[in-house]
């Protein structure tokens, strides 16, 4: 049954006020300390002046607020129950025989625009904005990009066969490697050579390797001041698989898998912010369920600083699981779907459960 549309609009305006209120402050948290880091870092960069660092913060805090969001969410939607059963309206409601499921109608509601709207507007925002940032940073620091800390690396095929490339980083918006290694493999797979090089650039139809230092099994090694490799793949293909999955707007993002699948390119990164992206919508519900679950004690049965507790407990073991979830999908060894579902559905079955124990419908 449907809660009436004056009581679940007073909800619904405390469920979204609070999580607003909740997001905002996380926001403007992230935003002064990653401000306060890049003055700290802007003393070492010639040029790096508090405006354009001010700037720079701007544009890196939506993604970096954006993981927070389901916290957000939990943490909104206690805080909203809790202050309607503070002030006894749960108890009316209650009184009048709207049961448990009715009034958390509106929160569900609530959740489920919050998340639709997070994945289609304010992700594609995001990822822009992050792009931005990661442009300015490498012109600003003078520095590679290099996702997560760790090496970059290629597979190609081409008219010469294959070749694995190592790199330490990349420039942003370029398809320029450096600190490169390649190892290339004749046409029946055998081992052919190693290839250092300060840096690579793809341009259309080779590679371009400077101060390339050539060993093989069978020669001495030589050094060239300029060393070229054939290639298939298009600068373009390369800059976008270098990208960090979080500065491809969710729009964008099935197109971009489908281009690197017809290069050969791992897109396993991809496929799963993808899934993560479609899957946080029921994420956001589930944390509504569980903030309900550990939020509907009456005030006057005292506990609620317990109850607090356990809801934030209950949202870091769900937050732990996803990010394992994340690392299992990421590592191949659990598909992309189950690991950005399987959180989502498990939360809001255990949330529901909870309610059921410990409400009568």
């Amino acid at each position: 049954m449907l809660i009436g549309a004056t009581l679940g609009s007073y909800f619904s305006r405390q469920f979204l006020k609070t999580i607003f209120l909740v997001f905002m402050t996380v926001f403007a948290l992230v935003y002064t300390l990653d401000f306060v880091e890049l003055m700290r870092r802007a003393g070492e960069a010639e040029g790096a002046t508090p405006a354009m660092m001010a700037q720079l913060a701007l544009f890196r805090t939506p993604a970096i607020a954006e993981q927070i969001m389901p916290f957000a969410v939990l943490f909104g939607s206690m805080a909203s129950l809790l202050q309607l059963s503070r002030k006894l309206e749960l108890v009316v409601a209650r009184a009048a025989g709207v049961s448990a499921w009715q009034f958390l109608q509106p929160g569900l509601f609530v959740a489920l625009l919050i998340g639709a709207l997070s994945v289609t507007v304010y992700n594609p925002v995001s990822a822009v904005l992050k792009q931005r940032a990661t442009n300015i940073e490498a012109k600003v620091f003078a520095r590679a990009f290099q996702p997560n800390g760790k090496a970059l690396w290629l597979r190609q095929k081409s008219i010469d066969g294959q070749a694995i490339f190592r790199a330490e980083g990349s420039l942003a918006d370029s398809a320029t490697l450096t600190g490169v290694t390649v190892y290339t493999f004749d046409g029946t797979g055998a081992f052919s050579q190693r290839i250092e090089a300060s840096e690579a650039t793809l341009h259309e139809g080779y590679w371009e390797l400077k101060d390339a230092r050539v060993l093989s099994a069978v020669e001495e090694p030589h050094v060239y001041d300029r060393y070229l490799i054939a290639s298939n793949l298009q600068p373009s293909q390369v800059r976008q698989s270098f990208t960090d999955p979080d500065a491809v707007p969710f729009w964008k993002l099935k197109e971009t898998i489908e281009r690197l699948e017809k290069a050969d390119l791992n897109t396993t990164a991809y496929r799963l912010h993808y899934d993560v992206l479609l899957a946080r919508p029921l994420l956001f519900i589930a944390m509504v369920f569980v903030a309900a679950s550990v939020s509907l004690r009456f005030f006057r049965f005292g506990g609620v600083a317990m109850m607090v507790l356990g809801g934030v407990a209950a949202g870091f073991v769900l937050y732990v699981a996803t990010e394992l979830m994340a690392e299992l999908g990421a590592s191949g060894l659990i598909s992309t779907a189950v690991a950005a579902w399987l959180p989502a559905v498990v939360g809001s079955l255990l949330g529901t459960l909870a309610l059921l124990y410990q409400e009568d419908g």
